[in-house]
């Protein structure tokens, strides 16, 4: 197994294609890569702690420290899902990675976690379920009927009358009377 040096390790670190972070044993954050600095524009200094929280979506900030802390207190992985402010200030969903690392004598040492961009993703779930959403309702709005003798099949299987159908589901009155074409069919029955 070849080994890195440590100047291939920060190449590693720096150059990999996801956002790094690190936090000491206090939970606060001690380390960003160059990749999480450019995604937010802020500087090193600023993230450091929990500075990297003043971008976390408000509504999302609550959860995301809640799954931290006690995977933090656990040293246990976590994974979630939150909303952090980009560098032109919109906020992207993040999936954020986390587990404990341990220095080599094997004792606990802080978390390490990467985040990738997940809006893309994100967002094709919401448009496919949105479209979902619509289609069930479309289907849902679909009443079978007989093309014969137009009576509606309801919910239960039964075939019923359209007038007493509509009047149990709507507040529908009925004045019946005949088409001009009907009127036509029913005075030539008439003639015959």
């Amino acid at each position: 197994m070849a080994y890195l040096s440590p100047d291939e390790y920060r190449i590693l670190v720096e150059q990999a294609p996801i956002m790094i972070w690190r936090s000491g044993l206090n939970a606060g954050c001690d380390y960003f890569n160059q990749n999480w600095l450019s995604f937010t524009g802020a500087t090193l200094e600023h993230e450091l702690g929990n500075g990297w929280a003043e971008g976390v979506h408000p509504e999302d900030f609550d959860r995301c420290l809640d799954i931290y802390l006690k995977a933090f207190a656990a040293h246990e992985p976590f994974a979630m899902e939150y909303r952090l402010r980009d560098a032109h200030g919109e906020f992207r969903w993040i999936l954020d990675e986390g587990g404990p690392f341990f220095d080599d004598k094997g004792e606990f040492a802080g978390f390490i976690g990467s985040c990738i961009d997940v809006t893309e993703r994100i967002e094709a779930e919401r448009v496919l379920a949105e479209f979902h959403e619509a289609e069930v309702r479309r289907l849902q709005g679909l009443l079978p009927i007989c093309a014969q003798c137009k009576k509606i099949r309801d919910d239960k299987g039964y075939w019923r009358e359209v007038e007493e159908y509509v009047r149990e589901h709507s507040e529908a009155e009925f004045s019946h009377g005949l088409c001009p074409e009907c009127l036509g069919v029913v005075l030539k029955g008439l003639g015959e």
